[in-house]
């Protein structure tokens, strides 16, 4: 049995390497094309750009990994099944729970394993890949300056050149508008050639312009009228732009660890309970602030009298028949202030109230995501494995179409039920769980089917079973007969 086993998991692992690196790698492409804009043409060295995708590759083990145990599962015992090796196996006296018997433990470290993954390596892979995202995104466009276009790329400067040689050095005809001084007209300069150049520590690109003019306006001479406009003509000028807002700052890391998302699961139960504080504080000032300030609105000279006494002053005669028309319009415009200024004030707090819940939700989910993705691997195996033995094909062809159409029914009810769990329609007990709740059900049904050797996905029985329905419908129309 020892040479069985060895050869099942030599046919299960080699499978599920490369179904686990194409996930990921039809994945990575999915996120290279949604931010593509934001990595394009901003002059990023090779390896950020590496970084940033190692870490984005991490992030995306919790849906390549069910989705590579399921089709690598599927695949190996199809084929087994389809070179009539499985069949062999059980003429030997080898029962199907036995032959997957490698397998259900080797997805057991696996499963394991992705645990270990969630718990510890995959809150580190967030925070880096969130962190040198945003970062990314931030990035200004890489320096272009290009001929006969108006470049604004630098702070504080519009450039023109009009033409520039070969050697992408040399420029001609060239303006420069300096916006940096807040108050002041913008001065001009103009100058018949130049060339640029970068400094040797690549925080500065120097302009070298021969034959030129400045022109500047001083910022008064809309009130002074008879204020010089200045001219200053130039054979050389050396201009320098400061260049270092285009190098790739990296924010501190610090600003993302809060994230529920970076925590794991001792870290989610102490934010768990630090908002359930913060919830109990903000509950407590909204029914503290809220007494007062009904008190305050609500204040009469006539609190002590009795309740009697009370609604005789109110109902005769009305309280706004003692004030003149011009009074009345200024006391409801005074009503109508404080009661909207009251709602206001009430659904702020409200809203506050609701965000502490929706936070308390996310990190609740976050802290069952950890156990899903270890089940997940198992319930997914527990499908794939007698599917492949009862519809016997190997290969890409078939498992791929039937693996691809169980893990999207099984993705769509997962986000789903996060969904809902997150809005507060489920808990987030059952939104994380009711899709293992759902196809765990069907896995059992599966693996009873296929250690019975019923012909679930034979086209000959369901034709059989067919004929036999119609047989029933045909007797049942001849009797009415």
């Amino acid at each position: 049995m020892k040479k069985t086993d060895l050869f099942i998991l030599r046919s299960y692992i080699g499978p599920l390497a490369m179904t686990f690196f194409i996930a990921v790698f039809i994945l990575l492409m999915q996120f290279l094309w949604k931010y593509v804009d934001d990595l394009v043409g901003k002059g990023l060295e090779w390896y950020v750009v590496a970084e940033l995708l190692f870490y984005a590759s991490a992030t995306f083990v919790p849906l390549a990994l069910p989705m590579a145990i399921l089709l690598a599962s599927l695949m190996t015992f199809g084929n087994l099944g389809e070179r009539y090796e499985l069949v062999a196996l059980k003429a030997s006296g080898i029962s199907l729970r036995r032959i997957m018997q490698p397998l259900i433990i080797a997805t057991m470290v696996i499963s394991g394993a992705a645990f270990f993954f969630s718990n510890n390596i995959l809150p580190v892979a967030n925070l880096k890949f969130q962190s040198i995202l945003y970062d990314v995104r931030k990035q200004k466009l890489a320096l272009n300056i290009e001929e006969g276009v108006y470049y604004d790329g630098i702070d504080g400067y519009v450039i023109r050149v009009a033409k520039k040689e070969k050697d992408e050095k040399t420029i001609r005809n060239v303006m420069i508008y300096d916006h940096t001084e807040v108050n002041s007209p913008p001065t001009l300069t103009v100058a018949d050639s130049g060339y640029m150049s970068v400094s040797k520590n690549d925080n500065y690109l120097v302009f070298t312009l021969f034959h030129g003019v400045n022109y500047d306006e001083s910022s008064d001479r809309k009130k002074k009228p008879d204020e010089p406009f200045r001219r200053m003509e130039f054979e050389k000028e050396v201009i320098r732009f400061d260049l270092s807002e285009f190098t790739l700052n990296r924010t501190n890391e610090d600003l993302f660890r809060k994230n529920y998302k970076m925590l794991n699961l001792k870290q989610l139960e102490f934010a768990d309970d630090s908002l359930h504080l913060l919830l109990d504080e903000t509950k407590q000032d909204f029914v503290v602030s809220g007494i007062t300030r009904f008190y305050f609105l609500n204040r009469l000279d006539t609190i002590k009298e009795s309740d009697t006494a009370i609604y005789n002053r109110f109902t005769e005669p009305e309280i706004l028949d003692n004030f003149s028309s011009q009074e009345q319009a200024f006391i409801l415009d005074q009503a109508l202030d404080v009661a909207r200024k009251g709602k206001k004030n009430i659904g702020y707090r409200i809203d506050r109230i609701d965000n502490r819940h929706t936070t308390i939700r996310k990190h609740r989910i976050e802290w069952h995501r950890k156990f899903t993705l270890s089940f997940a691997c198992l319930v997914l195996f527990f499908i794939g494995a007698p599917l492949g033995a009862i519809i016997r094909k190997g290969g890409l062809g078939t498992p791929l179409v039937i693996s691809v159409l169980f893990f999207v029914i099984y993705h769509i009810i997962t986000t789903t039920g996060q969904k809902y769990a997150t809005d507060g329609g489920w808990t987030p007990f059952f939104g994380m769980w009711v899709a293992s709740f759902v196809t765990m059900p069907l896995g059992v049904f599966l693996t009873r089917k296929a250690t019975t050797d019923s012909q679930l996905l034979d086209a000959e029985s369901w034709g059989k079973a067919l004929s036999r329905v119609r047989g029933i419908f045909v007797r049942q129309k001849k009797r009415k007969d």
